[in-house]
């Protein structure tokens, strides 16, 4: 009898230890609490890209990207990206969607450029690179090597 209540109190603490876990790990997650300007970049592809996904400078973040929506006129990804106040971004700054690793998820890096004018709220950066597809990188990789076997 004792074993049993034993078992139950460190089951029940074994609970709101988790729940405690997941508790944080949302308020850690959630869009919610970045502030800053808002400006857009437009890509062929985001394959990856969610919303919440950090946004980073020279690998520190900076902001989130906020939305991601497709322009029904001309079938692009449009991605809103709220970056931190402090951070004052040239107008010519690129993005770029990359890699965390081979099995996780993608962020969205900045480039600064040279331009002495700043973004500002609703500016749209117009210098991207899309997000590689790695599974049809692979199967180049594999199909040019066939070809060069098939041509020797």
């Amino acid at each position: 009898m004792r074993g049993n209540l034993v078992e139950t109190i460190a089951g029940g603490i074994v609970l709101i230890i988790a729940c405690l876990v997941l508790v944080f790990a949302y308020k850690e997650n959630s869009g919610q609490d970045v502030s800053g300007y808002n400006v857009t970049a437009k890509f062929d592809r985001v394959d990856g890209l969610a919303e919440g996904s950090d946004i980073k400078l020279s690998g520190i973040k900076i902001g989130k990207v906020t939305s991601l929506k497709i322009d029904p006129k001309i079938y692009m990804a449009i991605a809103t990206l709220t970056i931190s106040d402090n951070i004052k971004l040239p107008i010519d700054s690129s993005a770029a969607i990359i890699s965390e690793s081979l099995l996780g998820g993608k962020y969205l890096s900045i480039t600064p450029g040279g331009e002495e004018d700043m973004l500002k709220e609703g500016d749209e950066i117009y210098n991207v690179q899309s997000s590689l597809i790695l599974e049809s990188l692979i199967s180049q990789l594999i199909f040019k090597d066939k070809d060069k076997e098939e041509k020797a």
